[in-house]
């Protein structure tokens, strides 16, 4: 009993802490990665459609893919642009087809593939035309196309659907003092930072002279350039043929080949110069066994083929210092060819032809250091299937593509890189605080010629903060300007005039034409619109909320 009466009563005995139970360790995601790991991931996806689907799945890896340049260049180094498929003029169709590449190791790729208008179908239509619609080149995703029926030119990318048509220069300008047959070329010429903003290089050339045009898609006009007469072609023996062969456009030059001579005219589309270089001896006259391309790091090359052999050249210096084309390598791809397509139905066609020296390589196109080439009957067979091959440069691999007829030419199709993957294409975060060298920047809505203004209309930047302040200012000014009428007493002379001049000066504020030339001010427009419209609406307590809000944005 006295233990008992010595133990404390319930309320003063200590209690024990409750017991908490264990908080289980947070799950990590992807979200919580860094961005730099992140791009580490991606680096590894097998190729680009690949990382578009990664990319656009979310707002922070596409934001990581954009802010990081050096990942662009690296996965561009260990991922080279990826063939799609190939584009062919076909004989007695008003359309080029196309046939695809199919590899069952990447899906991504053979999405893309379905999810574009290969079968060109937002070109216009002619029942009338005839041919219809003919490949001048596939440049950087790009098809260009030229209809010389109804003298159109059309730039078209079938993976996003942007279709730019435009007039083929004027015949009777372009042409003016030349004599015999021309031959002309088209050439598109589109810029990495601004992909929507390009350039078309027409050239035409007959005999003894030559002359370029330039179009502009920020001008919308053909630029006409005066006649050139080299003297390497006035001194060549006239014949009936033309003297150059089809043009190549090669990292920002375009190359022709003479069809009889060792030399090749070359043009610098940055500064519409044209220079003469050499050829190797051996190469005069075989224009259609070689053809004129760049390796993986942009430098030019040069690959022919003697029957399944091929001949690489590249650009260089040499031993007294001058820099022509040199033999770098030469080889034999005969077994290659026969083991990448053993297993088909036409092995045996392949070893009975190529033995008998009937059969041989012919070069489509070089890309990136990827040399496209085709088998082909040197008979020239109506209906004669031919293999699509690739050879890579770098790594002297060959890979079969598809066996298919043809009998007009084919061009490679290489998936650019996306627009929407470069850094600052569409700029939808808005600054925080706008610095004083940013609205003198902006400040001159006059001149369209102003950094903003070639941006807003390459589409390049989107920002709503200067254009609600170009607008807030622009009323802001007028409102002003008609209180200032006000204050000139009516029935004295000259007031009259005074006022006449300020409201004709305010209407010109608002009605300028760059106001109407350019997509953000015509939101502007819009964006003022509505605002009265819900002043009306509201009534005056409306009206006030508005006003207040409007006084905030234009400050």
């Amino acid at each position: 009993m006295a233990s008992q009466s010595q133990q404390a009563p319930p309320w003063r005995r200590r209690m024990r802490p409750p017991e908490h139970p264990e908080v289980p360790p947070s799950t990590t995601t992807i979200r919580d990665l860094e961005e730099n790991l992140i791009l580490e991931i991606f680096l590894r996806l097998p190729s680009l459609p690949s990382l578009v689907r990664a990319a656009v799945s979310c707002r922070a890896f596409l934001a990581a893919v954009r802010s990081s340049p050096a990942f662009r260049s690296r996965f561009r180094a260990l991922h080279p642009p990826p063939l799609l498929g190939f584009f062919f003029d076909s004989i007695g169709t008003d359309l080029p087809s196309f046939a695809p590449v199919r590899r069952r190791s990447d899906p991504d790729l053979d999405a893309a593939v379905r999810g574009s208008d290969f079968f060109l179908t937002r070109l216009p239509y002619h029942e009338d035309a005839s041919p219809g619609w003919e490949i001048e080149e596939c440049c950087q995703g790009y098809v260009f196309l030229i209809n010389w029926e109804t003298q159109q030119l059309a730039s078209y990318n079938p993976l996003t659907g942007a279709l730019d048509l435009l007039p083929t220069p004027p015949e009777k300008e372009i042409t003016d003092g030349f004599s015999g047959k021309i031959s002309m070329d088209f050439f598109l010429l589109i810029s990495d930072e601004a992909p929507r903003t390009f350039r078309v290089v027409s050239f035409c050339y007959g005999k003894s002279m030559m002359r370029t045009a330039i179009f502009s898609s920020g001008t919308g006009d053909w630029q006409i350039l005066p006649r050139w007469s080299p003297d390497p072609l006035m001194a060549q023996p006239s014949t009936k043929k033309y003297s150059l062969l089809v043009g190549k456009q090669v990292n920002g030059s375009l190359y022709w080949s003479h069809d009889r001579q060792p030399y090749q005219l070359v043009l610098d589309t940055a500064t519409l110069q044209f220079t003469f270089i050499d050829l190797p001896e051996h190469l005069k006259g075989q224009g259609h066994s070689y053809m004129t391309g760049e390796t993986k790091h942009g430098k030019p090359c040069i690959v022919s083929t003697t029957e399944f052999t091929l001949s690489v050249w590249f650009r260089r210096a040499s031993a007294d210092g001058v820099e022509k084309w040199m033999l770098d390598s030469v080889i034999a791809l005969e077994e290659e060819v026969l083991q990448a397509t053993e297993g088909s139905r036409d092995d045996h066609f392949f070893e009975k032809y190529s033995r008998d020296d009937h059969y041989a390589l012919k070069v489509l196109g070089i890309l990136d250091g990827i040399v496209y080439l085709s088998t082909y009957e040197t008979f020239n067979r109506p209906g004669f299937p031919s293999w699509f091959l690739s050879f890579c440069l770098e790594t002297r691999k060959l890979e079969k593509l598809f066996n298919k007829t043809f009998d007009n030419g084919a061009y490679p199709y290489i998936m650019a890189w996306p627009p929407s993957l470069n850094i600052n294409v569409t700029r939808c975060k808005l600054r925080q605080k706008w610095t004083a060298d940013d609205y003198a920047d902006i400040a001159s809505s006059d001149d369209d010629g102003t950094r903003y203004g070639k941006m807003c209309r390459e589409g390049t930047q989107v920002e709503i903060a200067p254009i609600l302040d170009r607008v807030g200012s622009s009323v802001r000014q007028s409102v002003e300007d008609i209180a200032n009428t006000l204050q000139y007493p009516p029935g004295e002379p000259g007031n009259e005039v005074r006022m006449r001049m300020v409201l004709e000066a305010a209407v010109g504020v608002q009605t300028r034409q760059p106001w109407k030339a350019r997509p953000e001010h015509q939101l502007s427009v819009t964006i003022a619109r509505r605002m009265r419209s819900r002043r009306r609406s509201r009534g005056r307590g409306g009206a006030a909320r508005v006003r207040r809000n409007w006084n905030v944005i234009a400050a």
